[in-house]
């Protein structure tokens, strides 16, 4: 593509002007990073909070080994990388709810074949990853998936991250109501919200329709929503059971109960007072004991739920929290085929085993939701356009990414489903088995995560593989059960809210590293995820598919007719499941059988490889550092701009690298503080000049002075001598704001200022 036909001329306007904008920036900080004139604290959580995220590269197993080889060889991949831009890494892509439209699909195929291994990769919080990703692409990938209404901002780091919701919300039978206009909503108001800037780590939010079920699986979330109704006055009110300080992890933490019922109006204001008060308070400097959850375990609810309402009473009125209300329609889904039962006859072959797993009947009749089981949430282009054109062809509601990383069609007439079968199958997606033991979920683990102790995808891939196998023989209490997979204890496969949890773990056996996997049981996906399992024992990698048929058996033989395999391990007690991990747990010698020295899909002998420090925590970088990188790279953007020609813009942007500067400082003071100029400088002068707290030892108030002026003419710059001078007067300014901020702030532990 020649530089008149960049992606960034191509796309132009079909561009939202702040997300252009947004990218842009990261661009230039990308130019500046390779200069070293951004510290690599700040870059790396720059870069976090847009989606790109650094993998591993010990493991190939998501290629065949000679694909991999090939690949290093090539330079595409380096072993041991020391800084972002030596290597691929991940990118991660937020898909608000899982919602995604068939134009949205369409350019996610062609960016995995473009610019990753072409593989798309469905993640247990409804997002898609492409890895092997380089940073230098990344600018366009963002331009080019914001054409279509999606964002990569916020998707990792210690940020708001995507917002879930349960795919079936808008034709469940037991909803009270819709959820998805809610999660859209919000997600969009918090997108880069002032108050969500000083998170100590990150904060997810999950919406639910109903209380019983396990689809929003609200009890492990930061903030979960469990959509209510009340009836007030005669009329029926929807509001929200809401939910806080739960969370997974290596400790899990069930949510507390913050209210019974929070009116649908009240939601946002109430979200953004919670956000407020864990950026204050919450935990900086133990990264450990930083989410929120542990706020909330250190305050006790009714503390923590007294300053969420006192702080509400701070806020300023926003016409955000409520404007959405208007528009709750917008997202719902539209038929684009009259509804029909599903007719007698030949069927496809296969298509029983798959209807009686992947359809259910949505509550508006004649119509049924399909799953497309994606083993290991993986994809590839080829079946991603099939399914984008399936979404044309039998539903304008699109599809919906599922938490089991599987994909959901809605408002397909049942009549039509065969047809539809028959597609999916001829690409290899018609597997049965959704939503049963055979559908195991897993992190990414060693195949490209740091933090991966064992293979939990090759586990989870050889699980699948022999259940499937013995699948029609399976009782049907063990078809009903699941399986989680996580490569360590943090339980990215959410292995607590299992009926059969493994996370892995490393055994030193014979002066030799063996991969193992800590057996996870007690847990419950239903009630939103209401039970954690606890770790009973650890088994060796090569013995849990094993153990899984030896367990599964003893739980047909020894239940009752109408226990749950909750309520039999409840019952028996961990004492006799212990026994059972014991049958399993002795590794034979390397010389007797060196197979049990290697992990599931590699065949080199088991190290820990380069595990190290994972970049999900991110780095903490509050508000205030992250408006004085911006206000530099506004300096220097004026830079360039004058370097083109462009006075007045030039002018301009150093005008406004002023305010981003003073607006950093004074936010400290006023966490109310809005964008408008007029209000940043009184505050500016206020909280800064006035008290004399913003004066250099030598240069007193002057840089201040340069400010003002700059202020009072709106950045204006007549030739090039006086768009140069600006330019230098906003550096000083620049420069002394973050002198400022060193010489009284109280660094990254807080953001409050003397």
């Amino acid at each position: 593509m020649t530089a008149a036909s960049t992606w960034k001329d191509k796309l132009g306007g079909s561009i939202r002007e702040d997300w252009a904008r947004e990218i842009d920036i990261f661009e230039t900080q990308i130019e500046l990073r390779k200069k070293g004139k951004i510290e690599e604290k700040l870059f790396a959580e720059t870069r976090l909070r847009r989606g790109c995220y650094g993998q591993r590269y010990d493991n190939g197993q998501r290629h065949d080994g000679e694909k991999t080889q090939l690949l290093f060889a090539q330079g595409a991949l380096t072993k041991g990388p020391n800084t972002f831009f030596d290597a691929p890494g991940m990118m991660r892509i937020k898909i608000p709810f899982g919602r995604m439209t068939p134009e949205q699909m369409d350019v996610l195929c062609e960016l995995a074949e473009e610019t990753s291994d072409q593989i798309l990769h469905v993640t247990t919080r409804q997002d898609i990853q492409l890895h092997f990703v380089h940073i230098e692409d990344t600018p366009d990938l963002m331009r080019r998936l914001a054409a279509v209404g999606i964002t990569t901002r916020e998707a990792c780091g210690n940020a708001v991250r995507n917002v879930t919701a349960c795919p079936i919300a808008g034709v469940c039978h037991t909803e009270s109501f819709d959820v998805t206009p809610y999660a859209n909503a919000i997600m969009f108001f918090l997108l880069g919200h002032d108050d969500t800037l000083d998170f100590g780590r990150k904060f997810k939010i999950a919406f639910s329709g109903c209380h019983d079920q396990p689809c929003g699986l609200t009890n492990f979330h930061d903030l979960g929503a469990i959509a209510k109704t009340r009836v007030v006055n005669g009329e029926t009110k929807r509001g929200f059971e809401l939910y806080v300080g739960g969370g997974l992890g290596a400790v899990p933490y069930p949510a507390a109960l913050f209210d019974e019922f929070v009116a649908e109006e009240d939601l946002f204001p109430i979200t953004q007072a919670i956000c407020r008060v864990f950026g204050r308070l919450g935990e900086k400097e133990n990264r450990s004991r930083a989410r929120i959850k542990f706020l909330v375990k250190k305050l006790g609810i009714d503390e923590f739920r007294r300053l969420v309402l006192e702080e509400r009473t701070k806020l300023r009125p926003d016409p955000r929290w409520t404007a959405f209300l208007s528009s709750l329609r917008e997202l719902e889904g539209v038929p684009l085929k009259k509804g029909a039962p599903l007719a007698a006859g030949p069927r496809p072959a296969g298509f029983d085993a798959w209807f009686r797993t992947n359809v259910q009947k949505q509550r508006q009749e004649g119509y049924a939701c399909a799953t497309v089981t994606m083993p290991l949430g993986d994809f590839t282009p080829k079946q991603g356009r099939v399914l984008g054109d399936l979404a044309r062809r039998y539903s304008t509601d699109a599809m919906r990414t599922t938490v089991d990383q599987n994909m959901l069609f809605r408002w397909i007439p049942e009549a039509d489903l065969p047809e539809f079968y028959t597609a999916l199958a001829a690409v290899g997606l018609g597997r049965a088995g959704a939503d049963t033991i055979t559908d195991v979920t897993s992190c990414p683990g060693t195949d490209t995560c740091k933090l991966g102790i064992s293979s939990s995808r090759g586990l989870a891939g050889e699980l699948r593989k022999r259940l499937t196998v013995v699948e029609e023989k399976l009782d049907p209490a063990t078809k009903s059960l699941h399986i989680k997979c996580s490569g360590c204890f943090n339980s990215c496969g959410q292995h607590h809210v299992a009926d059969l949890g493994f996370l892995g773990v490393s055994r030193n056996v014979n002066n030799r590293r063996v991969a193992h996997f800590q057996l996870v049981v007690g847990g419950e996906l239903a009630r939103n995820g209401g039970t954690y399992g606890l770790a009973i024992g650890a088994i060796p990698s090569k013995r849990v598919p094993d153990f899984v048929d030896r367990m599964t058996k003893a739980f047909v033989a020894g239940k009752t007719e109408t226990e749950t395999f909750l309520q039999w391990v409840t019952r028996i007690g961990k004492k006799e499941v212990r026994k059972m991990v014991d049958e399993f747990t002795a590794v034979p010698t390397y010389e007797e059988d060196p197979s049990f020295y290697s992990d599931w899909g590699d065949p080199r002998e088991y190290t820990i490889g380069d595990m190290g420090e994972g970049e999900c925590a991110g780095e903490v970088v509050n508000s205030a550092q992250f408006g004085l990188a911006a206000s530099e790279r506004e300096v220097f953007e004026a830079q360039l701009l004058l370097e083109e020609g462009k006075v007045g813009d030039a002018g301009k942007r150093a005008y406004s690298a002023m305010l981003q500067a003073a607006r950093a400082l004074a936010k400290q003071k006023n966490p109310n503080l809005s964008e408008e100029p007029q209000e940043i400088e009184q505050d500016f002068r206020k909280y800064y000049y006035d008290t004399k707290l913003f004066f250099d030892p030598f240069e007193g108030g002057k840089f201040a002075h340069y400010f003002f002026k700059a202020h009072e003419e709106g950045g204006k710059a007549g030739d090039k001598q006086s768009a140069h001078q600006l330019i230098e007067e906003a550096q000083l300014f620049v420069d002394a704001a973050h002198q400022c901020y060193t010489r009284i702030g109280t660094g990254t532990g807080s953001t409050v200022m003397p």
